[in-house]
């Protein structure tokens, strides 16, 4: 029978850890899954993959697998050494030979006395049948590792996912538009499948492609600072036909407004005799301009409630609007005025 580097096969050294033999063999099992590699090839190489990691990946079994030394070659003649015979699977007759449950013989010879310490540990195989059982066991381990490298492709599912900030005013928290924004990601090329084998003009050989995209979506009731606005299936895609979500990251800007729960506090500027002898003023709101009263010695930081003019509530009743004074100086005075100010200096000191 011909020696197999397991170690070869999944492209690692001998040193490697189990993470970076797992990694190794998610890389290369996707690469070669028949689902996906068409090549004719494809499915001997995806069984070498899986038996490699069935050794690799099991401690016990890849200590065994260790103690057989690096001095062998890959198709080089190998013979089983003493204490590695295994378990004798020509026994059984009948066409069985020597490679059982999809495995190579070499992984027979080596392993196949595990496999029968499992049987035993039951009774032992006490017919043909019974071993034919066992043997069914281990034939499914294609089977099995190929579903394990699919629930590892759900598990990566998430990195399909795009998270990116959206811009949100008042005026969009209020009316709840229809808004538009411009996705831009990178995703395993769809062409090549993200094989970078060949020239592919999609990608230019690099496996990776550019997705810009333009997502329309409503503006959801009550969302706020930070909030995920979730967009199904908009996200990237893989060879495996997984797609993922859009995550938009609420962010709230508004020059006229700050948020207060569902309370709205918007500055409004008066002169300092504006503020002293009182008077109106016509203000902005997501209502459209209103005029309020000012009354007389209001001091900078006071706040008049205008109700209902808010954010909606859960129970669609609305929050205030809180216009916020804020006293200012005129940029220039004329000489009048500052005769004025002085007099009223004067007066009061």
């Amino acid at each position: 029978m011909k020696y197999k580097d397991y170690y070869e096969i999944l492209g690692v050294q001998r040193s490697a850890t189990q993470q970076e033999i797992k990694s190794a063999y998610r890389k290369l099992a996707r690469k070669y899954h028949p689902d996906v590699n068409k090549s004719s090839d494809a499915q001997n190489k995806f069984k070498d993959i899986n038996e490699a990691y069935e050794v690799l990946g099991d401690e016990t079994k890849r200590k065994r697998y260790d103690q057989l030394g690096s001095a062998w070659s890959q198709g080089a003649d190998f013979n089983v050494p003493p204490g590695f015979e295994g378990f004798n699977f020509s026994n059984f007759g009948g066409g069985m030979g020597g490679s059982q449950g999809g495995f190579s013989d070499f992984f027979s010879a080596i392993f196949g006395d595990m496999m029968g310490q499992q049987k035993s540990s039951r009774g032992g195989f006490s017919s043909f049948n019974d071993f034919s059982g066992f043997n069914n066991q281990y034939q499914n381990q294609y089977t099995q590792n190929a579903r394990r490298t699919s629930k590892t492709q759900s598990a990566d599912k998430e990195s399909l996912d795009i998270i990116q900030n959206v811009i949100l005013n008042i005026d969009d928290l209020i009316n709840l538009p229809k808004k538009t924004i411009t996705i831009t990601a990178f995703q395993q090329c769809q062409a090549c499948h993200g094989s970078k084998q060949g020239f592919c003009s999609n990608c230019t050989g690099t496996g990776i492609e550019k997705i810009t995209k333009n997502i329309t979506f409503q503006v959801p009731k009550q969302v706020k600072e930070g909030q995920k606005i979730r967009l199904k299936g908009e996200g990237k895609k893989d060879v495996y036909g997984n797609v993922g979500d859009v995550y938009l990251v609420v962010k709230i800007q508004d020059n006229n407004y700050e948020i207060n729960e569902f309370n709205l506090i918007k500055d409004v500027e008066l002169l300092p005799f504006e503020a002293i002898l009182g008077c109106e003023k016509q203000i902005e709101t997501p209502n459209g301009k209103i005029k309020i009263k000012i009354p007389k010695m209001t001091s900078s930081g006071k706040k008049l409630r205008l109700k209902g003019l808010g954010l909606t509530k859960k129970d669609n009743s609305k929050g205030d609007l809180e216009a916020r004074i804020k006293i200012i100086l005129p940029n220039e005075l004329s000489k009048e005025a500052q005769k004025l100010y002085e007099q009223l200096k004067e007066i009061n000191s």
